[in-house]
């Protein structure tokens, strides 16, 4: 009966203790992208433009028919335990200017890394600056010596969520394929490139300005996950007392 009782008392704390810790090992938390950037369709007349330092990037097309793509990254494996499952994801981000009403913007997995270097473009930030080394370009992951595959960004087809942009003010973008792109970089952090954000491109004055990490209203993913299972130490089983001499 004393042994049964023993059992019975191990068994009840490992699975109180396994509860704990699933419910310790939850989390939610909020990120800043690591870099952010606009790729300006490329003019031969102006150069390759950028606008890695700037408080705003891109999407969508401009009143004289130049395409605008935003790229941003967010360092997860830097926030998030490896091993860890993804619940639930959003992106949070400020549009600030518009010409235009109502339109889809879409996320993107991007497909190849690209970079952010100091360029800042002036007043509105619509026409970006001259790009300057490791800026991301229409036509360069890295300006000068590294380009896309495809001018205008190496990304997915798949759409990894959309929203519609009206006016100015906060979008959220959430989806299921958006915790499978953010599972995906935990489980190989190598792949993690970020989303283009595209904006409508099928006429002009379409473009949606939205706020950088260096702004004001940076935007925020929002990560929910589990951690991996934490291992308990296995309970010592208590010796049994030696028999008193009568």
């Amino acid at each position: 009966m004393r042994s049964s009782k023993i059992s019975l008392a191990l068994i009840l704390t490992a699975s109180l203790g396994c509860i704990a810790a699933s419910s310790v090992n939850a989390a939610i938390i909020n990120i800043m992208p690591s870099k952010d950037n606009t790729l300006y369709e490329y003019d031969p007349a102006e150069g390759d433009h950028s606008n890695g330092a700037g408080f705003h990037f891109f999407a969508g097309e401009n009143g004289m028919g130049e395409l605008r793509r935003g790229v941003l990254a967010f360092d997860i494996a830097g926030s998030v335990p490896p091993g860890s499952t993804i619940t639930a994801v959003s992106l949070t981000m400020n549009m600030s200017m518009t010409p235009a009403g109502a339109l889809t913007v879409e996320l993107h997995k991007l497909l190849a890394d690209w970079g952010e270097g100091t360029s800042h473009a002036p007043m509105g930030e619509g026409d970006g600056a001259p790009a300057t080394p490791n800026d991301a370009t229409w036509r360069h992951r890295f300006f000068d010596t590294i380009f896309w595959t495809t001018q205008g960004g190496d990304f997915s087809a798949t759409v990894s969520a959309s929203q519609s942009v009206g006016g100015v003010g906060q979008y959220t973008w959430s989806s299921a394929q958006m915790i499978a792109d953010v599972q995906s970089w935990v489980n190989n952090p190598a792949s993690n490139f970020g989303w283009l954000v595209l904006g409508d491109e099928s006429t002009i004055a379409t473009a949606k300005r939205f706020d950088t990490r260096e702004s004001a209203s940076p935007p925020v993913l929002t990560i929910q996950y589990i951690s991996g299972p934490r291992v308990l130490p296995t309970p010592r089983p208590r010796p049994t007392p030696a028999p008193r001499p009568s």
